[in-house]
């Protein structure tokens, strides 16, 4: 009979309520408390629930080499991957990715930077003299407007299945607390998750992770800032190190390299076997790109007025258009999959209460 992931995760889930020692864990064991009966909703909801924090791995007593061979971690990473490749339109782009996910990212940086690179117009080290911002728009307007039709789309999707409810705001609230403040990387209790140091504790990841979300806020916010200043105001770029973009682009910037060179490390130090491992390369390629994002955006803010800003600039170009086209190919798309997800899990507390 062929290995279903989502019967595997069943089967696992069944024993952990039974058992409840990790009652107090994340969000999820307290989730699989309020069902007895799993659909496969139930368990594809689980499975976003789930942070890969891999606590309950550690304090589980039916681990291999029990007869049960409990691997909550692995398997519930394998039914979340599994889910964004179903509900996300086509899903055969998020298989490519995440098996080759290094070369794929690398040959379209470097295809699409070079079709910038061909684009540019001058050399004179001002932005908008290389390329101009008209062109900017026409590129990068629909190529970031479809990704995330394509990532609602699947969204939509992904709602029906776990049967969610007409949403309030009250849950939307509760949701984007539980994801500001990123709880469930410390296994919920506070005391840090064991993802990169086997059975001891750390909230390394989760500073990490925290450094990638409100860096890469930054930069959008910036980026939002500057398109305002150009069409509203009538100041094109470039801006000052006083001016607010650069107040609120450059410090996102050195969070969201920080945090993302961080996350790589972190990685390369964590068990393989406690996540989804045939999606491993892509996990990582995903973060090597939003380095990459920005770092050269780094880069190119301090050579702004040389020679050197048509090349950086179509590496930049070609980095953030490459993060654009694969967001709802890579793991990207976890961060709308885990906000629906804690959503879902306040509309169902609420109901129990």
């Amino acid at each position: 009979m062929p290995y279903d992931a989502t019967q595997e995760a069943r089967r696992q889930i069944e024993i952990c309520n039974a058992c409840r020692y990790c009652e107090g864990y994340c969000s999820v064991f307290p989730a699989i408390t309020r069902k007895r009966v799993f659909t496969d909703g139930d368990i594809t909801q689980l499975a976003n629930l789930c942070h890969n924090c891999r606590g309950c791995y550690y304090a589980c007593q039916y681990i291999e080499p029990h007869e049960f061979d409990l691997n909550i971690p692995a398997v519930l990473a394998e039914v979340r991957t599994l889910s964004w490749e179903k509900f996300v339109w086509p899903g055969v782009f998020a298989r490519l990715f995440q098996r080759n996910g290094t070369i794929v990212m690398l040959m379209m940086v470097v295809a699409f930077g070079a079709l910038f690179a061909m684009r540019a117009s001058d050399d004179s080290g001002r932005f908008y003299d290389v390329m101009s911002h008209n062109v900017m728009v026409a590129i990068f307007a629909p190529l970031f407007v479809l990704p995330l039709m394509t990532v609602f789309i699947g969204l939509r999707q992904y709602w029906q299945h776990i049967e969610g409810a007409p949403v309030r705001m009250s849950h939307m609230l509760r949701a984007a607390g539980m994801a500001a403040h990123m709880k469930d990387l410390s296994g919920g209790q506070g005391q840090g998750c064991n993802f990169e140091i086997g059975d001891r504790y750390s909230n390394a990841r989760k500073w990490a992770h925290h450094a990638v979300m409100y860096g890469f806020f930054l930069c959008f916010a910036a980026t939002a800032v500057a398109t305002l200043m150009h069409y509203v105001l009538d100041m094109p770029a470039p801006y000052g190190w006083t001016s607010l973009p650069k107040l609120l682009g450059v410090p996102g910037g050195v969070l969201l390299t920080t945090g993302a060179a961080a996350m790589a490390f972190l990685k390369t130090r964590a068990e393989r076997n406690l996540g989804a491992h045939n999606t491993w390369g892509g996990e990582m390629a995903f973060i090597l790109l939003l380095l990459i994002v920005a770092a050269t955006g780094l880069v190119l803010a301090v050579a702004a007025g040389t020679a050197w800003v048509p090349v950086l600039l179509a590496l930049h170009l070609g980095a953030v258009l490459t993060f654009f086209v694969l967001s709802p190919y890579t793991k990207m798309v976890h961060g709308f999959f885990r906000l629906a997800a804690l959503v879902r899990d306040a509309q169902t507390k609420d109901h129990k209460e």
